[in-house]
């Protein structure tokens, strides 16, 4: 998969240069927060619709940011495909964690190679994330790649140099930091704590936004991440990322199932530990649910 992996990380670096021309160009006269938070979907788009000079001015906007990166223009029947358990495509989320990229914090830029519902290629960009998370004012600027088989790595947007990361193994779960999502509506911080305090661990949860949050557990800056119902819309886009020496299953423990369109609408939640703490961290979840 070497061709397909310079082609992900090559897509990634030109989404990531669009995302830092709309930070530095659109977002600080022409941001609307939606009341949920959430995601910005094909609803909101209706926003952009009609006639009026506003409306023509902010398309306009949209459009030239995104033709300055791009080799040739896009068409409506792109990014149409629903997914299922045979062929090959590619799932992308071109900003993932879209209140951090807002207010300038963590956010992400990610795509997946699928080939018959398994995940073979990873890649994710991390425009905000520290090279080193125990020096946050360092260099920032990180992407991370994985192919099946191969293990995971990182490497700084600077530089062309990879270098291997893995999860770290700890065994006894109070030792733990867990990470979840900044925001509420996307996890349930009540059952995090819940969990937490079932496995004894005592230090504040890392809440950030986005796929960072896989990134850091990939490379050992964090051990667990929880990621628990009300949302679960998360795609495949970081699973080899964090299969370097982790596991990762719903809270049943059950696999991942990349097979239904474009959501896991068979799987309930999300964990993601190392193997040796996965067991124990749902066993406290089932033990939670008793």
């Amino acid at each position: 998969f070497a061709t397909e992996r310079a082609v992900a990380i090559d897509a990634v670096l030109h989404a990531i240069k669009i995302c830092q021309k709309v930070l530095n160009n659109l977002l600080t006269n022409d941001t609307v927060i939606k009341k949920d938070k959430s995601p910005t979907t094909k609803e909101n788009s209706k926003k952009l619709q009609g006639d009026s000079e506003e409306k023509i001015e902010l398309r306009d906007k949209i459009l030239t940011l995104a033709n300055s990166v791009l080799d040739t223009s896009l068409n409506e029947k792109e990014g149409t495909y629903t997914g299922g358990p045979h062929g090959r495509m590619w799932t992308i989320d071109p900003v993932d964690g879209t209140r951090g990229f807002i207010r300038g914090g963590y956010y992400a830029v990610g795509i997946s190679l699928i080939i018959d519902g398994d995940v073979h290629l990873s890649v994710i960009g991390c425009p905000n994330f520290p090279v080193d998370f125990k020096a946050p004012e360092s260099e920032k600027g990180c992407i991370f790649i994985a192919v099946k088989g191969q293990g995971a790595f990182q490497r700084k947007f600077s530089s062309i140099k990879e270098t291997q990361i893995h999860v770290i193994d700890i065994i006894h779960p109070s030792e733990a930091l867990f990470c979840e999502s900044f925001e509420a509506e996307h996890s349930s911080h009540e059952d995090s704590a819940s969990i937490a305090s079932l496995l004894k661990i005592t230090k504040p949860p890392l809440r950030m936004d986005s796929m960072c949050k896989y990134c850091a557990v990939a490379r050992g800056d964090a051990d667990i991440y929880l990621r628990l119902p009300p949302a679960n819309f998360e795609m495949p886009i970081w699973v080899y990322i964090i299969r370097s020496r982790g596991t990762v299953s719903d809270m049943d423990n059950k696999s991942l199932d990349f097979t239904l369109s474009r959501k896991l609408k068979a799987n309930r939640g999300i964990v993601v530990a190392s193997s040796k703490l996965h067991e124990q961290i749902v066993c406290a979840k089932q033990h939670k649910k008793e």
